[in-house]
């Protein structure tokens, strides 16, 4: 037996343990609102409960894209898609219960997309938004990063990076967007272990074509006279990895952006949308918390 439910642009799709559901293509559409596809999750939770280990009982939720713009619910296979939003704003609920407060503080190279979905992951957890750049920037009365980089040098700007953590390690429920380079000073760890701390793991091509895209100006470590925008930028940040990737793999948890563009069959990892990446997060958040606690988390609080 196969429903398919109502019609959205944007999707997600039920994984079960680690094995993806996939969809069949011939299904009839049904429209279904809000409460009927929240009553198909509960099903599925309560047959999952009954036939399946502790393992497979965890529903990892992820994104996918259909053709044919609908959302698609496959009740012989365990299958759901759902609307992002919806599925954000549940997920969101789900790990909030289980944060206690504790803020999360996303890492990543520059333009990785730290401060979008930053907002997006904030305004669905009730917390609140704070971009380490740029509250380092009112704290030096408005000047830009760029400015403190050429004017005081970047080991000015990285001792008030630091101050910057550590005032924000104090207050709880924030998302915190940092800088590229917060991770290369150990000091920095101390103030951010207050929270979790998710690393934003994204292609260098696609960071470089979004850098050129909107120019170096505001990016000092990047800013050079001469060569093209993208490969400036490319040659740039490949440097910068190398100097950083074992200290980002330190992080609590990872979200690689390449790994779920596969999962969504998306050949751009630019096509994710930024309430995907965040609804991800809050996966790898649970799954962080998992281990930490030793112990499953309720579908519904």
């Amino acid at each position: 037996m196969e429903v398919t439910c109502g019609a959205a642009s944007q999707f997600s799709a039920l994984m079960i343990g680690s094995k993806r559901i996939r969809r069949k293509p011939n299904m009839a559409v049904v429209p279904l609102n809000q409460r009927e596809i929240k009553e198909c999750v509960i099903k599925i939770c309560d047959l999952s409960r009954k036939g399946m280990c502790r393992r497979q009982r965890r529903f990892d939720f992820r994104l996918s894209h259909s053709s044919n713009h609908s959302q698609v619910l496959e009740s012989g296979n365990l299958c759901a898609a759902f609307n992002e939003d919806w599925l954000l704003k549940n997920k969101a609920q789900e790990v909030a219960s289980c944060l206690n407060g504790r803020s999360i503080f996303l890492l990543g190279m520059m333009g990785s997309g730290k401060t979008t979905v930053g907002r997006v992951l904030s305004e669905a957890l009730g917390y609140s938004f704070v971009d380490s750049d740029a509250h380092v920037e009112q704290a030096m009365s408005g000047t830009s990063v760029a400015q403190i980089f050429k004017q005081r040098g970047e080991s000015f700007f990285r001792d008030h990076e630091s101050e910057a953590l550590r005032k924000l390690s104090l207050v709880p429920r924030q998302v915190v967007a940092t800088g590229g380079g917060v991770v290369v000073r150990p000091i920095n760890w101390k103030f951010m272990r207050q929270g979790i701390t998710v690393y934003l793991d994204v292609p260098l091509d696609a960071l470089a074509r979004r850098i050129a895209a909107v120019g170096t100006d505001s990016r000092p470590l990047l800013h050079f006279d001469s060569g093209d925008a993208y490969t400036t930028a490319f040659v740039g940040l490949f440097t910068l990895t190398k100097k950083r990737s074992e200290a980002y793999a330190d992080a609590d948890t990872t979200v690689s952006l390449l790994d779920l563009a596969a999962n969504l069959h998306l050949e751009d990892v630019s096509d994710i949308t930024p309430t995907a990446i965040a609804i991800e997060v809050l996966v790898e958040i649970e799954e962080f918390l998992l281990g930490e606690n030793g112990r499953s988390l309720r579908m519904y609080p």
